[in-house]
């Protein structure tokens, strides 16, 4: 066994004494590569855990550039940050804490055709993303690689954690719960649903103690299993979770057949509708018999007060069909997400309607333009 070094030995002494852990435990943890898939309200504190822990080379996957709706959360992250990109913030950051650290940069969307190239070289992948396309996309690769994928989730005051793949073949995975994805809006995302700034952070941790668990092979661990926490009430289950025959007849089974899957149509997040831009929004409602619809629900907030519009939930809207007159109408929701399916519903009530515009990103990104259009 290769001898620690001074530093290294002083370093990390709290967690080297420990008991069943000790120098072999640490070295596991220097010659260890985790991808990190997300740097945000899950993925930042993972970061910060993992990278004081001495994980050896830590890589980080996000294409996002911080903004100020994420500083409540994603702690690696100052109100300086804002307009940087997050991979480089966090690598800078992370750089700071741990100079010994090697990171691994990748500022880019995932996709099937640069995914596995990205995860291959990985010993474990944390799944800190919230949309479901890149959750079954992750899903699927650790599947065919043979890569442990640790799963988060947060929405509201709820948080999941789960192990998948860490035996290989006889292993769960996240098909085995959920074979297929939801429906558009069903399950609310944090920028739709909002979530309390704390939990990502204690879901966040509990991820990062598994990688940790799993690396250092010490303890039991959350494989096959399903962990979940609510901030409101501090309970805590944990399910064990069986195989499902269904799942393995709905994910690719080759490289190919996975790099040509169109996980975001899959997921329904591809939009058929006709998107309006935050300046062609204020445009077009200026034009007469132009019906705008909120379909959020009641009493959610930010509540728009410089235009006019008419609210119908989308929990609402099967029922309140025959309050929609048949011409032009711009959606809106907080996000985008419901508004899509509360496109889909209008259209089958009215399928020659073709006049039906969603705001482009929703309330998040009207809110974003008018307060850069008044800070320039």
């Amino acid at each position: 066994m290769k001898i620690i070094d001074p530093y290294t030995a002083a370093r990390y002494q709290r967690q080297i004494s420990l008991k069943g852990f000790g120098a072999e435990a640490q070295q596991k943890l220097a010659r260890s590569r985790v991808l990190v898939v997300g740097a945000g309200g899950l993925g930042t504190p993972a970061l910060l855990y993992l990278a004081a822990a001495g994980i050896g080379t830590i890589g980080i996957v996000d294409f996002d550039r911080v903004q100020v709706n994420n500083l409540h959360r994603q702690v690696l992250f100052t109100e300086e940050s804002i307009g940087q990109l997050k991979t480089v913030v966090a690598a800078r950051e992370l750089k700071k804490r741990n100079t010994a650290l090697q990171i691994e940069e990748f500022p880019v969307k995932l996709e099937p055709g640069n995914c596995w190239q990205v995860l291959e070289n990985f010993d474990i992948i944390l799944d800190g993303t919230d949309n479901f396309s890149t959750r079954y996309m992750l899903n699927d690769a650790c599947v065919l690689l043979g890569k442990p994928l640790v799963m988060g989730a947060v929405s509201q005051f709820e948080g999941q954690v789960a192990i998948f793949n860490a035996n290989g073949k006889e292993s769960v995975n996240y098909r085995d719960i959920f074979p297929e994805p939801p429906g558009p809006g069903e399950i609310l995302s944090c920028a739709e649903g909002g979530v309390l700034g704390v939990l990502p952070g204690i879901i966040g941790i509990q991820m990062a103690n598994e990688v940790i668990k799993l690396i250092a092979e010490i303890g039991s661990t959350l494989a096959d299993q399903l962990f979940t926490y609510n901030a409101l009430t501090n309970d805590v289950q944990v399910f064990q979770v069986a195989k499902n025959r269904a799942s393995a007849t709905l994910m690719p089974i080759t490289k190919e057949a996975f790099e040509k899957t169109d996980y975001a149509w899959l997921c329904g997040e591809k939009n058929q509708l006709k998107e309006l831009s935050p300046p062609a929004f204020y445009q077009r409602i200026r034009q007469a018999f132009i019906q705008v619809i909120d379909v959020r629900e009641v009493g959610e907030l930010p509540i728009p007060s410089d235009f006019d519009y008419v609210q119908i939930p989308l929990s609402k809207l099967s029922e309140r069909i025959t309050e929609i007159r048949p011409t032009s109408m711009i959606l809106f929701c907080q996000s985008g997400a419901r508004s899509l399916k509360a496109a889909k519903i209008i259209q089958s009530a009215y399928p020659g309607l073709t006049e039906i515009y969603q705001l482009e990103g929703g309330l998040n990104q009207l809110l974003s333009f008018k307060n850069s259009t008044y800070a320039s």
